[in-house]
């Protein structure tokens, strides 16, 4: 198994400490995300002028209950949409993989907003609105499970923490992922 990734791939091999780190880029995401930012930003303008307009006349006293109830409706909507706009713009995080011996420490990164409208259910959707960074050790025990798991769509590579299985190298191609887990497995056999 070689040391350095398949030719053309974007994963970087390299040393820190006297340890191995492996950088799996996310990658870009898709265009389609610059498109919903853009949008997103003029409907912030709207926003706030449908804010200051209905905060002026509740302030002055000539606002309702309704308008009151209204504006924080409005203020939520605007919130969500200044975490979006903070979403699609946001760089991504590459995930990092330690090979730190007899352990493995990884660092799940962040990846780019996707925008994919045939998400399977509610769950992975808002998982991929709120993506959660994930700092894990794995001892010699869990990396026995070191799995790459053919599916439908794609391979998979996969260790098992607990009662969790984590999932590895999501950014990288199936061959990357081959790669990987050979590298993997030659290193803590």
């Amino acid at each position: 198994m070689s040391s350095s990734p398949p030719r053309g791939s974007k994963i970087k091999v390299d040393n820190i400490n006297d340890h191995h780190l492996i950088i799996v880029p996310h990658g870009n995401g898709s265009v389609m995300r610059y498109f919903i930012g853009a949008f997103l930003l003029f409907w912030m303008g709207g926003w706030f002028i449908g804010f200051t307009d209905a905060f002026a006349q509740i302030v002055s006293g000539n606002g309702g209950a309704f308008l009151v109830l209204w504006l924080g409706g409005w203020s939520i909507g605007g919130i969500f949409a200044g975490y979006m706009i903070y979403r699609v713009f946001r760089k991504s995080i590459p995930e990092k993989i330690i090979l730190n011996y007899p352990s493995l420490s990884l660092d799940t990164g962040i990846p780019p907003l996707k925008i994919n409208f045939g998400f399977y259910n509610q769950k992975e959707y808002w998982n991929s609105i709120f993506p959660k960074r994930k700092r894990l050790d794995f001892s010699s025990f869990d990396l026995k499970t070191l799995t790459l798991r053919e599916t439908d769509s794609n391979n998979r590579l996969t260790i098992d923490k607990d009662s969790e299985r984590i999932e590895i190298a999501i950014g990288a191609s199936e061959v990357d992922r081959e790669w990987l887990y050979g590298y993997l497995k030659e290193n803590y056999s």
